[in-house]
């Protein structure tokens, strides 16, 4: 197998890996801080356990997320040197800014939330968890600036062969950044949400701690529901930014080989037919594609053999059509679920309001599957995104193939993918181990004779898993 191959695979997995914690990280920080600001302003107890059991998932999440981001950012020197030389002087100042300053006030205010229990004002330790969360946000913000240059190149220059970036203001105003971030924070958002109401109706289903979890699964229905729509409307916007920018990917997603009629109807499943590049049977809401890429309806969408002519004669000879099949349900992946959500959000906050929540097995069995499902949804989203992206690295400036490093061997990449899954393994059963531990040793604190410094939140507010 090639070393680009290889190198692409290593990637592909290391990042949908890395991208479990990063969503799960900046849901759990807002939703615990929600938590904490209801136990400052009620003054009641059990909002102050909630913030601390909901807490230590996400100090577990928080380490292992740093462990995989590492990993992740070792392999742009590694395996893409030709990519890292090209894009370094842009790539490489939204990554700095992340690490010296968003990721160090986030690590810097865990650790006061921490430790501080107790021992710092209220106010000013409910600021701390509030600047986590504000942090691991504009963490994810620095993060989507790198990669909208990937897919909308904008403020450089091509000076000795490289991009240098002329316009750093232009570089964080990009378009494909203001319509990218909203939709990855409100999916962060679900994640952290749906992970509570998961783990609140396993509780219910063992008829555990059911005022504890009556609250917290509350207030993950209302985030829940907010996010949802949040992501349906940000979404949306990202579809129409995509037809000025990216129409290839857009065609993609819609397995359009030829031009779609005016209106155009958004496709639900399809018999895609990459190599003879067809779509035969299809099943099709009218109007809806239209709707979806102009905001109107009415309007054509160009299809994938147009625009490969098109961009034969702006580019060269080559194949500029993307993996169709990979693009195609990833998208339908992504949006079913995110229709899933606003519908498990809405029935559950109506149950709970009629007090019948934790009578419905079948919905409680259905809220813990629901779990999964923005992880699935974020991972679909982003595979789509980046592989709708193909054959280009940097959008109509770098091919993929002219990214990969030229002195790495096959046998190198091959090697450090078996040891970078092999790692990430064994994170992933620690992880899972720890979280297990957590659930089952459940919210309510251990007499002080039988606290032990496994407790993320033991007598001394100390917290094993930042030592």
């Amino acid at each position: 197998m090639e070393a680009l191959i290889l190198a692409r695979i290593q990637f592909a997995a290391t990042t949908i890996f890395h991208f479990i914690f990063v969503p799960l990280s900046i849901g759990l920080a807002f939703t615990i801080a929600i938590m904490q600001t209801m136990y400052l302003v009620k003054k009641k107890e059990v909002y102050k356990k909630m913030t601390q059991f909901w807490g230590k998932f996400f100090l577990i999440n928080f380490a292992v997320g740093i462990v995989t981001g590492i990993i992740q950012e070792f392999q742009f020197g590694m395996n893409w040197s030709s990519y890292s030389r090209f894009m370094g002087d842009v790539f490489g100042a939204p990554l700095a800014i992340e690490a010296l300053l968003a990721f160090f006030i986030e690590s810097t205010f865990i650790g006061l939330w921490v430790f501080g229990w107790d021992k710092l004002p209220k106010k000013v330790h409910l600021a701390s968890i509030w600047l986590v969360s504000i942090s691991t946000m504009m963490s994810a913000f620095w993060i989507l600036a790198a990669n909208s240059f990937m897919q909308n190149p904008v403020g450089y220059t091509i000076q000795n062969g490289r991009a240098e970036t002329t316009d750093f203001l232009a570089v964080i105003t990009n378009p494909k950044l203001l319509v990218a971030f909203p939709h990855v924070i409100f999916g962060a958002l679900a994640t952290g949400a749906f992970f509570v109401i998961g783990i609140s109706a396993y509780n219910f289903l063992k008829k555990r701690d059911l005022e504890f979890f009556r609250r917290s699964v509350t207030i993950g229905l209302v985030i829940g529901l907010v996010s949802s729509f949040g992501i349906a409307f940000s979404g949306h916007s990202q579809s129409e930014y995509l037809m000025g920018a990216q129409p290839m990917k857009m065609a993609a997603a819609e397995g359009l080989y030829e031009d779609s009629g005016d209106p155009a109807a958004w496709t639900v499943i399809a018999n895609i037919d990459t190599e003879n590049k067809q779509t035969g049977m299809r099943l099709e809401i009218p109007y809806a594609l239209s709707f979806l890429a102009y905001g109107e309806f009415k309007g054509k969408v160009e299809g994938m053999n147009t625009l490969q002519a098109e961009y034969e004669k702006l580019y060269g000879p080559g194949d500029y059509i993307p993996p169709v099949k990979t693009t195609f349900w990833n998208f339908r992946i992504m949006a079913g679920l995110g229709g899933i959500l606003i519908l498990i959000s809405l029935i559950g906050l109506y149950m709970q309001r009629c007090g019948t929540l934790e009578n419905k097995t079948w919905f409680l069995k259905l809220m813990v599957a629901s779990l999964f499902f923005p992880f699935i949804a974020n991972t679909s989203g982003w595979i789509m995104s980046e592989i709708g992206r193909q054959p280009w690295i940097v959008n109509g400036l770098m091919r993929t193939a002219d990214g990969v490093s030229p002195t790495v061997s096959a046998g190198s990449v091959l090697f450090s993918l078996v040891a970078f899954t092999l790692v990430y393994t064994l994170l992933a059963i620690a992880m899972v181990a720890l979280f297990i531990k957590v659930i089952k040793q459940g919210p309510h604190e251990k007499p002080k004779d039988d606290i032990s410094d496994s407790d993320p939140f033991n007598e001394r507010g100390i917290s094993h898993a930042t030592k």
